[in-house]
């Protein structure tokens, strides 16, 4: 018989680590959030700022949805069975989202002239946010 103290002994493990699932990317929850933040901030512009203002909410959030859309499909192509090949498809899924970023902000910026600057970027930073919160919260 082994004797335990008590008050150092480890509590019996009820379920095995090895029984949860595997992490998956909350492709759904972060698109969902994206979605939902970029139509509250787009109506509450529209009521503050008029149609310009509710358009360019919808913008600032349509850039970051794009973007992940874009990561999403650069990861689906980059798939690897290494852990090298692994990596370096994240490095390009990441890079195509930064170059989408970059591309539609500017794309938008010099083009769409009646811009609400406060609630297209109000938009944007909220739905990167959401992006990350939806990533660090376990289903």
């Amino acid at each position: 018989m082994n004797p335990t103290i008590p008050q150092f002994a480890r509590p019996p493990v009820l379920r095995s680590v090895l029984s949860d699932p595997p992490f998956s990317y909350p492709v759904f929850r972060i698109a969902g959030g994206q979605v939902l933040v970029t139509a509250v901030v787009a109506a509450i512009a529209g009521w503050l700022s008029g149609w310009h203002g509710a358009w360019s909410g919808v913008l600032g959030g349509f850039v970051n949805v794009s973007a992940g859309i874009v990561f999403a499909l650069f990861a689906w192509l980059g798939r690897s069975r290494s852990v090298a090949g692994a990596v370096t498809g994240v490095i390009r899924a990441e890079t195509g989202k930064i170059i989408a970023i970059v591309l539609q902000l500017w794309l938008i910026l010099t083009t769409y002239h009646d811009v609400v600057q406060g609630a297209f970027f109000t938009a944007f930073v909220l739905s990167l946010l959401v992006t990350q919160a939806a990533i660090l919260v376990r289903d």
